[in-house]
């Protein structure tokens, strides 16, 4: 179509056929990324937990800008998401987020953004505009449901309550609705504060709890078929993932595959797909 349209000198038909080759491309390319879909857990939805470094409202900034830019990139793949937790920060931004997102291969998407995102930027805070650098954590784990048994002993939980820091409403912020789980074995802890009642919390919490539990057992076989690649190593502060630079120049390059975009924007408002790819052929080359 395109040959017959520069024959013909018809700018609008080859203005089409332009169009309809972009079309083919973004739709191999995807296919392509769901042929890298190999891991056992890969067609779960997935939860996502992000948290800000040092830094004040500053970091709590970025990790809201993160937020966005996952919940973003699922509506523009017609993926659910839903917040399970959230926690405000003091003047802007977030001090934690805990997302669900559901849809097809969520999790294998969106596995490889676990680690330190990095941020460097004139801050909007500061009134002598300098440039800050700011962190934040992302970890992403795959939800578990009744067809993956993960046994957790009541013994080994401490459970808090506490009143909810949500925005109000009937019940909320009256009673001690919200639940934390410590997990003490592991360390790890949970929460949830954005259902109604407490016992909808706890169910919640169990269930993110249970995920990150079971990405611990994959990530420790993980581990033993590959001694040399550790999925803890790249959420350790101070070893980003990714870079996001705003200034004095706007780029944002994957540290592990060295991919660069140089539209900052269109990443931020959800354009992580090449990220994505890179990623997972990254991964299939181990």
């Amino acid at each position: 179509m395109a040959e017959l349209a520069a024959s013909e000198d018809d700018v609008s038909a080859l203005r089409e056929s332009m169009e309809e080759i972009r079309a083919l491309e973004a739709l191999i390319a995807d296919m392509e990324t769901r042929a890298l879909l190999s891991g056992e857990s890969d067609e779960r939805d997935a939860i996502i937990q992000i948290q800000p470094g040092a830094g004040g409202t500053e970091a709590q900034d970025w990790a809201e800008m993160l937020m966005r830019m996952y919940t973003r990139w699922a509506e523009t793949r017609g993926y659910s998401h839903r917040i399970l937790d959230r926690l405000p920060g003091d003047e802007a931004g977030i001090k934690s987020v805990t997302i669900q997102v559901t849809g097809p291969n969520a999790y294998g998407y969106l596995k490889g953004e676990t680690g330190v995102h990095r941020l460097v930027r004139i801050s909007p805070f500061d009134a002598n505009r300098r440039r800050h650098t700011s962190f934040a954590a992302v970890s992403v784990t795959p939800e578990v449901d009744d067809s993956i048994e993960i046994n957790v002993d009541e013994k080994d939980l401490r459970i808090d309550t506490y009143r909810s820091s949500g925005k109000g409403g009937q019940h909320v912020n009256t009673t001690d609705s919200a639940v934390r789980i410590t997990h003490i074995p592991t360390g790890v802890v949970v929460q949830c504060q954005n259902e109604r009642s407490q016992h909808r919390n706890r169910e919640v919490a169990m269930k993110i709890l249970k995920s990150h539990l079971y990405q611990m057992v994959l990530d420790k076989r993980r581990q033993d078929e590959q001694n040399e690649h550790s999925a803890k190593k790249e959420i350790a502060w101070g070893s980003q993932i990714r870079s996001y630079v705003m200034q004095p120049y706007q780029m944002v390059k994957d540290h592990r595959t060295n991919l660069d975009v140089g539209n900052v924007d269109s990443v931020m408002d959800g354009y992580i797909d090449p990220f994505i790819r890179a990623y997972l052929v990254e991964e299939a080359r181990r």
